[in-house]
Parts: structure tokens; C-alpha cells; sequence
């Protein structure tokens, strides 16, 4: 297969944030104006892709995603970056030169799994894709317009897919913007299963050293793009205008 150029590649990271924004608008992540999504630009690398403040996850289309640099100047693009996108996710992307992509909103099973200030439990096979691979960020100090704030969430992370930001919702990080979007996706379902399973009773959890052999088999950079990719395609076909 011929390797893309970067120009390519800049193409296909922003087609991929805009479906993942609308997938997100159609699994009801978005917040009123909250929420963010990020890719680096495979060009200018201190410099990522993001969805404009206060425009609804729905609406966004390609062409509407600012390419910020990293004193948080739009560079390209006709509107406003959310101050909270900016503090949190140009910190990620300059300790993790690994990180293309960041994931974050105000879902409602994150956010309600957050207020607990626990990892998930490794309760189900979906759920062991984060096992000892996330992390909780347990120090809620309100709304992150600091990039100080950005620095402390981005070394609780370390080098982990996720972070639960207790009080707040879910943080998810990958090699892809594919990877990132799918792992917030799975690890809110995952929220969702543990809260109804703790409301019923006492879940039976898996075994660690079984929890790390599923993880080992489904919590890969390669099966979240996997995952992903079928998402994209309904997405792009029912709403082919995302693309523009």
C-alpha cells in the first residue's frame, strides 16, 4: 500500500475528528458548548485540529475544525477554541509525543462513574481493555482554563489510553483519532455497565491475570481502529456532508 502523503494524512485525521464529533452528537456525549476532541496536525506537529467552541457535535463538518498552534493562536479556521480544549489538550499532546488524538466530554455514565472517584473493575470482557491501562485523576479543582491544571491532568495520565477526571467525566488518548474516539465510546458503555451492575449487586470480577490476557487481545491500537472503522462508514453514509 502506498504510504500517504502529509497533506493526505492531514485530510484523513480531520475527516476522522468530524465523524467522531457527529458520532458523538448521535451517542449523546455532546453538552451544550463542553466537550472536545483533538488530532495533531501530521505537518505542524505542535499544532493540533479541534472542534470550534459552541458549535452543536452535529453540525461540524471538516471544514469547520481549527488548526491551533501552541500558544493556543487559531492559525487557521473562522472561530473560537474552547479556552478548557486548549488548556487540557495541548499539555497531552506536548508530554505525549505517542498521542495523535484526544477524546474528552461531559457524557452522562462518565460523568456519574467519575463521581465516585474509582477505576473501572474489570467486570466484563469490554472492560478489560482498561484494565491497569487508566487512571483517576482525584483532584477536581473546577473548570481547566489553566494550563497548569493541563500539566497535572497530562502526568496522572502518564502513559495510559484513559483517565477518569473525578467530578468531572472521561479523558481517552490514542495512536489514531479512530483509537481515541472508540475508547471513549467503549469506556463510557463500560461506566454504564458498572453503575447498573453495582445497583443490582455485587459484580463478580475477572481474574487480573485473565483481565491482562484480554487486554492484551482487545485493548490494542489496531482493534480500536478495527472498532472504529464501521462507525465511520454508517456515519459517512447517512451524513456524507460532514465531509465538506
Amino acid at each position: 500500500m502506498r504510504e500517504r502523503t502529509p497533506e493526505e494524512e492531514r485530510l484523513r485525521r480531520r475527516q476522522r475528528l468530524a465523524a467522531a464529533l457527529r458520532l458523538f452528537a448521535a451517542y449523546g456525549f455532546d453538552e451544550g458548548a463542553a466537550g472536545h476532541l483533538t488530532a495533531r496536525d501530521p505537518i505542524l506537529d505542535d499544532h493540533f485540529w479541534v472542534n470550534p467552541f459552541g458549535v452543536h457535535f452535529g453540525r461540524i463538518r471538516c471544514s469547520d475544525l481549527l488548526l491551533v498552534d501552541h500558544t493556543g493562536r487559531v492559525v487557521e479556521g473562522e472561530r473560537k477554541i474552547n479556552p478548557a480544549a486548549f488548556a487540557i489538550h495541548s499539555r497531552i499532546h506536548l508530554a505525549r509525543p505517542d498521542v495523535v488524538a484526544a477524546a474528552h466530554s461531559h457524557s452522562l455514565h462518565g460523568r456519574a462513574w467519575s463521581a465516585l472517584g474509582r477505576p473501572l473493575d474489570p467486570i466484563s470482557q469490554d472492560a478489560c481493555a482498561f484494565f491497569e491501562d487508566h487512571v483517576v485523576f482525584d483532584d477536581y479543582a473546577g473548570v481547566v482554563l489553566d494550563t497548569a491544571e493541563g500539566d497535572r491532568i497530562a502526568r496522572a495520565l502518564g502513559g495510559g489510553k484513559a483517565a477518569i477526571l473525578r467530578n468531572h467525566g472521561l479523558l481517552t488518548v490514542g495512536h489514531t483519532v479512530e483509537e481515541a474516539a472508540w475508547w471513549f465510546m467503549s469506556m463510557d458503555g463500560c461506566c454504564h455497565a458498572q453503575l447498573l451492575v453495582e445497583a443490582a449487586g455485587a459484580p463478580v470480577l475477572i481474574d487480573p491475570e485473565r483481565a491482562r490476557e484480554t487486554r492484551a487481545q482487545i485493548g490494542s491500537h489496531d482493534l480500536a481502529r478495527l472498532n472504529f472503522r464501521p462507525l465511520y462508514d454508517h456515519i459517512v453514509h447517512e451524513q456524507p456532508d460532514l465531509l465538506d
